[in-house]
């Protein structure tokens, strides 16, 4: 499988004044072509800091992104934004958008200045509302749907941006467990459609087991990447959490409450 994107001895964090805070170091991932990657941990254990730095909205305390085989910070917006889509859990400003228009501003990095859609954007649009089967809600302006299916607009914006990577930071906030299962079992179909890498941060560990290919497991102590079921049999969920009520049954594939 081809990488898309890979880090370097990677160390992530931020500035505290004049201090400098270190979440983590020396991080060497591996996102590929085709896989659904689910990003873990603990709240506040810096899983958001993570995704600004792979995907340059913040600097790196030391070593290297590249995406394409590029160091990411050498690439233009336009360049950027033509290889990698965003999806924030941010509300979205006032607007009477279609969701057609939503999902259309995704060709933004291939328009023209004026941003006139082409025949190709418009197939573009349309593949990307099929692919998330929301096609009946394209006339429907944004506010008038739900938070379910507003989510798979965003993600069909982020399709119709045509990148070989998305990454969403917690898609699944605020649904229910019906359509977060739903959602997960998009961004599986999606990956094996597409051969897309599409990386996801989310606090559903129990569904991310069961249907990511790979997963990222943040802990105060290390960071490791690899398919849940290494990481079943190594042990690493039973670090996930300090909590001597909260245990990760092995032959369950779950956490159960003690």
């Amino acid at each position: 499988m081809k990488t898309i994107l890979s880090t370097s001895d990677l160390s992530i964090g931020y500035k505290s004044g004049k201090a400098t805070v270190t979440i983590a170091q020396k991080l060497n991932l591996n996102l590929r072509a085709g896989k659904l990657i689910s990003l873990i941990g603990a709240n506040g254990i810096g899983k958001s800091t993570l995704l600004r730095t792979i995907t340059g909205i913040q600097q790196p305390l030391a070593g290297t992104v590249f995406l394409n085989g590029k160091n990411i910070n050498t690439y233009k917006p336009l360049a950027l934004a033509q290889n990698l889509s965003l999806v924030l859990t941010e509300k979205l400003p006032p607007s009477n958008l279609t969701v057609f228009e939503l999902v259309a501003l995704g060709r933004q990095p291939y328009t023209n200045w004026i941003g006139t859609l082409t025949p190709e954007d418009i197939t573009k649009v349309n593949e990307a509302l099929a692919l998330t089967q929301i096609s009946d809600l394209a006339l429907k302006k944004h506010f008038e749907i739900s938070d379910g299916q507003l989510q798979k607009v965003l993600i069909a914006r982020a399709l119709s941006q045509d990148t070989p990577l998305i990454i969403l930071d917690e898609p699944t906030t605020h649904l229910d467990l019906l359509h977060k299962v739903s959602l997960f079992k998009l961004l599986k179909k999606l990956t094996q459609e597409t051969q897309k890498c599409i990386v996801f941060s989310t606090h559903d560990i129990d569904l991310a087991i069961q249907l990511s290919d790979e997963m990222i497991i943040m802990t105060p102590d290390v960071i490791v990447q690899d398919e849940p079921c290494n990481l079943i049999s190594n042990g690493s969920f039973a670090t996930l959490f300090k909590d001597e009520h909260i245990v990760f049954d092995a032959e369950k594939g779950k956490f159960i409450i003690t």
